[in-house]
């Protein structure tokens, strides 16, 4: 197979893809110039947010490129397809922004970084929600569960109630408890990084 994608008629996105599927990265450069700009619109305007929306354009194109054999012309076109896959990862973005809002994690991140002047590796967004994540196991089963109905679900302390069929008071101490123990589990664990990063450096 050619190493780049050369040819005087341009291509249709299905034959792009599968000169992706084949390795070729040209096809790619090809797909990101064509469609690239109409993602990041789509994204930026869904989320609000441009640089979240380059974020997700970026992964977006990753996923093309590990992915697109699975493209399958038959149940629709490639355009959609790519839609589909950015329309999935705002929804991704949206919850874990949510999930930060919702515990602190910027203010955790800060607060650290203010104490660690080298924490600045230790906080990118995907460890802090590995960490975050990891928190979440640790709950109780009904911190959890309202945790993740607030957070990730959008559901207001009433609608938590009637899910879990419980009062709002005891829904709001559940979550009050909750954003506490994974805030404490997110600081120590940047706390714990910051320290060995401090030690590999002296």
């Amino acid at each position: 197979m050619p190493a780049a994608v050369q040819h005087e008629e341009p291509r249709e996105d299905d034959e792009l893809l599968a000169w992706v599927a084949a390795g070729n990265q040209g096809a790619l450069s090809e797909l990101i110039a064509r469609h690239g700009r109409g993602l990041r619109v789509f994204a930026a305007r869904y989320l609000g947010n441009a640089g979240d929306a380059e974020d997700v354009v970026q992964e977006v194109f990753v996923t093309i490129w590990k992915q697109a054999a699975r493209f399958d012309p038959a149940r629709g076109r490639a355009s959609t397809w790519l839609y589909r896959i950015t329309a999935n990862r705002c929804i991704d973005q949206r919850r874990r922004r949510a999930l930060r809002t919702f515990i602190g994690l910027d203010d955790v991140r800060d607060e650290v970084a203010s104490q660690e002047p080298g924490a600045e590796a230790t906080t990118a967004a995907r460890q802090e929600l590995a960490i975050v994540r990891d928190g979440l196991s640790r709950l109780p089963e009904r911190q959890r569960m309202a945790v993740l109905l607030r957070a990730v679900g959008d559901l207001d302390i009433a609608a938590i109630a009637e899910v879990m069929g419980g009062s709002a008071g005891s829904v709001e101490q559940l979550l009050v408890r909750g954003r506490r123990a994974l805030r404490d589990h997110l600081r120590d664990h940047l706390a714990m990084a910051a320290e060995g990063l401090e030690r590999k450096s002296s």
